[in-house]
């Protein structure tokens, strides 16, 4: 292989790492490839390659002929309900695609992995603020620190490194992909506007008034490209986020002018109870602006966004640490806001 740089990146249909495959791709002398259990289109630049991360025979059939193979980007992920069948599975799809790339590839040098706040417990309920990469471990099993225990024992003695990043929230698009904070405003918003009726914030008083963050996928990206090739950024762990943080009681407001919409008190409102229903409805919105005919159950999990918008505790991390090492990109998220939901408009997924 000619390129200075081939990069696998796996899980190449999900937010970040379409993201990341993008941004690779448009990295001078750089060959992306990009994984996935099925086919969908890919961004320009990409190769696809399907592939079973589960099956180590299919991995090794698909990837052990990649000889010239510098940089992994793990962005797959396997939802189990249980914390140990997540940490079981999750670890051993890592393992297989670092294992059998680092046997076909003497050029390996770097592998970047995706944490995130689960890493300080924001999906048990409120924890120390802002968070920091060295705050301790909770207990396990966590699937983060176990890919995590696996990269350090892994990479002992060999030319390689890997670095961790931790983005909260990701703001991104990719089709088909559902758990996207972004994507249910904007179909929640685009339906509440049919309906006539004002855009109410859905989630408990406590986090409307609570301190959030979130990361853009392309700043999520870039950050990715610069752990590859920055050696400060070898073997360590970063938080990643737009470098701001809001509350929802003063963005809402904001976004619901991206929509020419009135707001009005907000009310908790169960998404995954009163939006489940609205396929039909979705049907008709699609139809009538020509949208893309996303299936409206792969359009949004209204499950995560009730978990967001329910979150009545601070969420904020510390971004010190990746700026002194060199990634000192920043996002006003406002902005960022602002430019997906045109973006989502210029892809025809909302009118």
């Amino acid at each position: 292989m000619s390129s200075k740089n081939v990069v696998l990146v796996a899980g190449v249909h999900g937010v970040s790492g379409k993201a990341a495959a993008t941004t690779w791709a448009n990295t001078q002398d750089t060959k992306v490839y990009g994984l996935s259990r099925r086919k969908a289109d890919l961004p320009e630049g990409v190769e696809g390659i399907t592939v079973d991360l589960l099956d180590r025979h299919d991995v090794e059939r698909k990837l052990g002929g990649l000889d010239g193979v510098t940089h992994l980007v793990f962005a797959a992920y396997v939802e189990k309900a249980s914390a140990s069948e997540r940490s079981r599975v999750n670890v051993a799809i890592l393992k297989h695609l670092v294992e059998v790339a680092e046997a076909a590839s003497p050029a390996l040098r770097h592998v970047t992995f995706y944490q995130g706040g689960k890493a300080y417990g924001s999906d048990l309920g409120p924890f120390k603020t802002p968070a920091r990469e060295d705050d301790p471990r909770l207990m396990s099993p966590n699937f983060y620190y176990d890919q995590e225990d696996f990269l350090r024992r892994q990479q002992v003695g060999k030319p390689w490194h890997w670095t961790a990043l931790r983005p909260e929230a990701i703001i991104g698009y990719a089709t088909g992909n559902p758990m996207n904070l972004g994507v249910a405003i904007a179909v929640y918003a685009t339906i509440s506007k049919e309906l006539g009726i004002p855009l109410r914030f859905p989630g408990s008083p406590q986090a409307y008034g609570a301190l959030y963050q979130v990361s853009s996928a392309d700043l999520l990206a870039a950050a990715t490209v610069w752990a590859g090739v920055t050696q400060a950024a070898r073997d360590e762990i970063f938080n990643i986020t737009n470098g701001d943080q809001f509350r929802w009681q003063y963005m809402w407001p904001r976004i619901a002018r991206m929509f020419e919409m009135e707001i009005a008190e907000p009310v908790p409102i169960p998404l995954s109870s009163y939006m489940t229903d609205k396929a039909d409805r979705w049907h008709e919105i699609a139809t009538k602006y020509g949208l893309l005919d996303t299936p409206y159950e792969k359009l949004v999990s209204w499950n995560f966004a009730d978990f967001i918008f329910n979150s009545g505790f601070d969420n904020v991390s510390s971004t010190i640490k990746a700026r002194k090492a060199g990634f000192a990109e920043c996002i006003d998220s406002e902005e960022m806001f602002r430019a997906f939901f045109v973006s989502l408009r210029d892809r025809k997924v909302i009118p």
